[in-house]
């Protein structure tokens, strides 16, 4: 994966294009692709900032924090419940090793 230019570079190419300059020029003055400008410039005229976006790193987790505080409440209310009684009762898209780890990492 390619790592996103500086927010230097950012900073330059929005203050070029603002002055006026061309998108090629500006490409070349700053070394970097055409599609770079375009897309930095883009994005600046309509969010009104130039910040690269996060990078989505790992899976994606099949249960929120939401639906996980419903079941450590209801652990605290039940401390006999199985793993598998969660599963069921919550309708759970996660195995109950996945689910041990998760409550674990909760405490």
């Amino acid at each position: 994966m390619v790592k996103p230019i500086s927010n230097d570079k950012r900073a330059a190419i929005v203050k070029h294009m603002q002055e006026g300059r061309s998108t090629k020029d500006t490409a070349k003055w700053l070394l970097v692709s055409i599609r770079t400008v375009e897309r930095i410039w883009k994005k600046y005229k309509k969010q009104g900032h130039y910040q690269p976006e996060p990078l989505n790193c790992g899976r994606k987790l099949l249960v929120n924090k939401t639906t996980m505080n419903k079941v450590v409440t209801k652990i605290k209310q039940q401390p006999d419940i199985t793993l598998q009684e969660l599963i069921e009762e919550f309708k759970l898209p996660i195995s109950q090793s996945a689910l041990c780890r998760r409550l674990r990492k909760l405490d």
